[in-house]
C-alpha cells in the first residue's frame, strides 16, 4: 500500500508539472508575443531601404554575367549616344581653333570659333529675322510637298493609267538640278514667295511620292484578298489596309523630305538673289561674302545646320511616336 501510494503520488506530481509547465509555456508565449507585437516594426525603422538593398543584392547575385555585361552595355549606350556626339563636337570645336592659333589664319579667311560666337551674338537680331524667313519657305514646302507627295501617291495606285502616265516626268524634275531649273520659275513667277515655294517643292516632294507610293502597293495581298472577299469597296480598302500599310513607308519619305524642303529654299534664296528685310539666310551669306565678312557667313551656315538638325528630330519624333506601339520598327525588344 505504502508502494501504491508512492506511485500515485509521483504520477500526480508529474501530471501536475506536466500542466505547469505547460501553463507556463503558453503564459510566457503570449506575453513574448505581446512584447514582440509593441516592438517597432522594420518597416517602420527604416528597414525597407535594407531589405531592398538586399533584394537587389539577391537578384544581381542569381542574374549571370552575361545578363550582367548586357545591363552596362545599355547603360553605356544609353549615355554614349548623348555623350560621344557632343564630345566629338568639342574635340572639333578644340581642333579648329588650335589650327587658327597656330597658323595665325586671319579672320577673313577663317576665323576662330570665338570670332563665329561673337559675330552670332552681334548680329544676332539680323540673323534670327532671315532664320524666321527661310523657316517659314521651308515649312510650307514641307506642307506642299505632303500633300502633293501623298495625293499623287493615292492617284497612282487607285489608277494605273495615270502612274504610267505621270510618274516618269515625277522623276524627271528629281534628277534635274534644281539650280538649273530655278532661273526659269523666277522668270516666270512674279511673286518671290511663290518661286522659293515652287523650287524647294520640286526638292522635297518625291521623296513622298515615291515612299507613299512604295507603301500603298505592299500591302499584304492575303489581305487584299479578304477584303475583295467581304466585298470592301475601293475607299475601304485604301482607308483600313492600304493607308496604314504605307505609315512606316510615308513617314521615311518625310524624314528625307524635311532636309531636302530646307535645301531647296537655300538653293532657291541663292537664286533668286534678292535682298531686303525679307531676305533668308541665303542671301545673307551672300552678303557676307561680298563684304568679307566671314564670321557672320559661318555664323549663318550654323544656324543653317542648327534648322536642318531641328527638323529632323522632329519629325523623327513624329515617327516615332505613331509607330513605337505596332511596327517592328519602333518596338524596342530584349536582345
Amino acid at each position: 500500500m505504502v508502494d501504491a501510494a508512492h506511485d500515485t503520488a509521483h504520477d500526480t506530481g508529474r501530471d501536475t508539472g506536466r500542466d505547469t509547465g505547460r501553463d507556463t509555456g503558453r503564459d510566457m508565449g503570449r506575453e513574448t508575443g505581446r512584447d514582440a507585437a509593441r516592438l517597432p516594426s522594420p518597416a517602420k525603422a527604416g528597414a525597407p531601404d535594407l531589405a531592398r538593398e538586399a533584394e537587389d543584392l539577391e537578384q544581381d547575385a542569381l542574374v549571370d554575367p552575361e545578363e550582367l555585361a548586357r545591363r552596362q552595355r545599355l547603360r553605356l549606350e544609353k549615355f554614349g549616344k548623348w555623350l560621344l556626339p557632343a564630345f566629338v563636337v568639342a574635340l572639333s570645336v578644340l581642333g579648329w581653333h588650335l589650327i587658327v592659333a597656330i597658323n595665325d589664319i586671319p579672320h577673313y579667311i577663317l576665323p576662330s570659333p570665338a570670332r563665329v560666337a561673337q559675330a552670332m551674338v552681334e548680329d544676332w537680331v539680323l540673323l534670327w529675322n532671315s532664320m524666321l524667313v527661310t523657316l517659314q519657305i521651308t515649312l510650307m514646302a514641307l506642307a506642299l510637298a505632303v500633300v502633293g507627295g501623298v495625293g499623287i501617291a493615292v492617284l497612282f495606285t487607285q489608277s494605273r493609267l495615270a502612274e504610267m502616265s505621270f510618274y516618269p516626268y515625277a522623276v524627271i524634275l528629281q534628277v534635274t538640278p534644281i539650280i538649273s531649273i530655278a532661273p526659269l520659275i523666277f522668270i516666270y513667277v512674279d511673286s518671290k514667295i511663290v518661286g522659293l515655294l515652287i523650287c524647294a517643292w520640286i526638292v522635297a516632294f518625291f521623296p513622298v511620292l515615291s515612299n507613299t507610293t512604295l507603301g500603298l502597293n505592299s500591302a499584304d495581298h492575303n489581305l487584299r484578298d479578304l477584303f475583295k472577299i467581304y466585298g470592301a469597296s475601293r475607299w475601304q480598302r485604301l482607308r483600313h489596309l492600304q493607308l496604314p500599310s504605307a505609315l512606316p513607308y510615308f513617314l521615311g519619305g518625310l524624314r528625307i523630305a524635311g532636309g531636302l524642303s530646307l535645301i531647296g529654299a537655300v538653293v532657291a534664296e541663292y537664286v533668286a538673289g534678292t535682298g531686303g528685310i525679307g531676305s533668308g539666310l541665303a542671301f545673307r551669306i551672300l552678303e557676307a561674302s561680298y563684304r568679307l565678312n566671314i564670321p557672320r557667313m559661318f555664323a549663318a551656315l550654323l544656324l543653317i545646320a542648327a534648322m536642318g538638325v531641328v527638323i529632323f528630330s522632329m519629325l523623327s519624333l513624329i515617327s516615332h511616336l505613331s509607330l513605337r506601339k505596332w511596327h517592328e520598327s519602333a518596338i524596342k525588344r530584349e536582345s
